[in-house]
């Protein structure tokens, strides 16, 4: 007969605790406070990866009526969950890294190393760390990787609104300069519409050009770069949801 299982009263969150229970577990165990990471733009084929951190304050966080996994809020519902955020943070943090980095040292590379930057730039040390998807190495703070962290905690998914946002802003930027490829509306993601573009104009500067769907555009192949190693753009490449290798776009209070 195998043993019971007993759970530490108090330091385990339940499924009904809602989008703060991780937080407030971790809390009550001397961590506070806690921080979230999460990127955005992994999949897009275009434009840059954004990171974000988030670390919330208790006191304050629940002025976020809207916050919740970024790719699940309409863009003017987004908006006002990052409008929340901003006012609710002890501390934030976004990391810009452009296609070109993508391009010279691999997406992956690019995005651990835009969470670790992202953040040691928060104002306020964390105790501890979440993150969205998969473990990262060399954050110097306890941390643990959440599958859809950004779904089931708050601090996960307030860098994901933060994340989004800034990314979409900075898209929408580039649409003004190259309004052929319609990057205000896909925001750099291999829709139909954007593949259609890259196969009229060619790519951009903006275009990761160690994408195999940049690279065997009809225009493509022309523009490779010496030494660019082709990649294969992530599974959920068309779902929507330093000096220039790191561009802070803001930070939270104390910065």
């Amino acid at each position: 007969m195998s043993a019971p299982y007993w759970r530490l009263p108090g330091y385990t969150p339940r499924r009904t605790a809602g989008l703060t229970g991780y937080e407030r577990v971790l809390a009550r165990a001397g961590l506070a406070p806690v921080a979230g990471i999460d990127e955005a733009g992994r999949g897009a084929c275009a434009g840059p990866l954004v990171v974000a951190a988030a670390a919330l304050d208790p006191r304050r966080v629940s002025r976020c009526t809207e916050l919740a996994d970024s790719k699940m809020l309409s863009a003017p519902v987004r908006e006002k969950a990052y409008q929340q955020v901003l006012e609710s943070a002890l501390a934030w943090h976004v990391v810009v890294i452009p296609a070109s980095d993508i391009d010279r040292i691999g997406l992956h590379v690019c995005n651990v190393t835009g969470m670790r930057r992202a953040l040691a730039g928060l104002a306020a040390r964390p105790g501890y760390v979440l993150t969205d998807g998969f473990p990262v190495r060399g954050l110097a703070v306890p941390a643990l990787a959440m599958w859809k962290g950004d779904e089931v905690a708050a601090c996960v998914a307030a860098a994901s609104v933060i994340a989004k946002v800034t990314r979409d802003r900075i898209m929408r930027g580039l649409h003004a300069e190259y309004p052929q490829y319609g990057f205000a509306r896909h925001k750099g993601y291999s829709t139909r519409s954007h593949m259609r573009a890259l196969s009229e104009h060619g790519p951009c500067p903006e275009h990761r050009m160690s994408f195999a769907n940049v690279i065997g555009s009809p225009r493509g192949d022309a523009q490779i770069p010496d030494g660019i190693e082709q990649h294969r753009a992530p599974a959920d490449a068309g779902v929507p949801p330093a000096d220039r290798a790191e561009v802070l776009l803001g930070a939270g209070p104390g910065s």
